[in-house]
């Protein structure tokens, strides 16, 4: 009698899980609603494995009737979702198509407003941050001298550090003097020696712009964008800087962040460091990420003590005024904050990648 009773209860949670799979599928409209319900009925913890796992309060004549009992609901369930499925996805695809198509004797729907690019918007956030910390924006011309590209940054014609830069020099300047080719700016640092000139000390600017490099794959591009800044002055300390760029950092970012700073090397500074920060994307624990490869870190930015022969080149004593500076790709900035796999997708015309969600690009 005991038996009959379980077997009896479990018939009428096999109906009852029918009767509720009827109710939940019938007002389901897009394919990652379905899936989700597939998972609460034949997921491993679903009402289905459930059921199976009731089994066992049968005796072993009445568990094979059982069983296939429950295994002619799961096939029923399953060709139930692969029919809803197959009905979704054919209207999905009608509806997509319906956007797509154009009509046009329909009068014009005009456009949303627009907005800037992540790259801008980027850069006028990092500006806006650096002014509120005392600094003022310098520009300077992307076509530049090999003279205040290369020879004033301590970087003379024989330094190996030129042949990481891979310049695009103009043709009609190749029979001119080395110091006066004429060349696309490699990086935003000629603005300082040009700054330096016509300002003098103290000074605290920021420089960002435009460079170019003979370089295209999905994280470079012959054309991205920097922002570098100087601090001239008397007595200037590198923990000025740790602490202006963690300030940067964490307002940019708009949190906390976990920092450290490395030991590096550039002609142009000394001592040199690199600045990273904590993954933005899971913080240092998940040893799968996709954006810090599982180290936890990401490095934003090079930075040290200006080097005594910069400073002279810019027509400022050494012995009287010392000096940092650091520099940052505007590029990378905005692929962290706005979760942009792929640098080419800033140069992309589609505004649709940048509305559709970060996963998806």
């Amino acid at each position: 009698m005991k038996e009959e009773m379980a077997v009896s209860d479990l018939g009428n949670r096999v109906q009852e899980v029918k009767d509720s799979f009827e109710r939940d599928v019938a007002p389901v409209t897009t394919t990652e609603a379905l899936q989700g319900l597939k998972v609460q009925y034949l997921g491993k913890k679903g009402m289905l494995t459930t059921l199976l796992k009731s089994l066992g309060n049968l005796s072993p004549q009445e568990r094979p009737l059982a069983g296939e009992a429950l295994n002619t609901l799961r096939s029923e369930l399953e060709q139930k979702i692969e029919e809803k499925k197959q009905l979704l996805i054919q209207a999905e695809d009608a509806a997509a198509e319906a956007m797509e198509r154009i009509d046009v004797t329909l009068p014009p729907r005009g456009r949303p407003a627009g907005a800037f690019h992540p790259v801008a918007q980027t850069m006028h956030e990092i500006v806006s941050i650096m002014q509120g910390l005392g600094y003022s924006v310098v520009l300077g011309p992307e076509i530049e001298e090999d003279h205040y590209n290369f020879e004033c940054l301590n970087m003379p014609s024989w330094h190996p550090a030129r042949d990481m830069q891979d310049t695009f020099y103009f043709p009609d300047s190749e029979d001119q003097e080395t110091a006066k080719r004429r060349l696309l700016r490699t990086h935003t640092s000629p603005v300082e020696i040009r700054a330096m000139l016509r300002y003098g000390a103290p000074l605290r600017i920021i420089c960002p712009g435009k460079v170019y490099r003979r370089d295209n794959d999905p994280t470079h591009s012959p054309m991205f964008n920097q922002l570098e800044g100087l601090l001239v002055d008397e007595g200037v300390s590198f923990s000025v800087l740790k602490g202006s760029l963690i300030e940067l950092m964490n307002g940019f970012f708009g949190r906390a962040l976990k920092s450290r700073f490395r030991a590096s090397y550039f002609p142009f500074t000394e001592p040199s460091m690199e600045l990273d920060i904590e993954c933005v994307e899971c913080g240092g624990k998940n040893p799968d990420c996709r954006i810090c490869k599982g180290t936890g870190w990401l490095e934003v930015c090079g930075m040290g003590m200006t080097h005594p022969f910069v400073i002279r080149a810019g027509g400022i004593d050494p012995e009287k005024y010392n000096a940092f500076a650091f520099g940052m790709g505007l590029d990378r900035m905005a692929m962290l904050k706005y979760g942009i796999s792929d640098l080419r997708y800033l140069f992309n015309g589609n505004v649709s990648y940048f509305l559709s969600g970060r996963d998806v690009l």
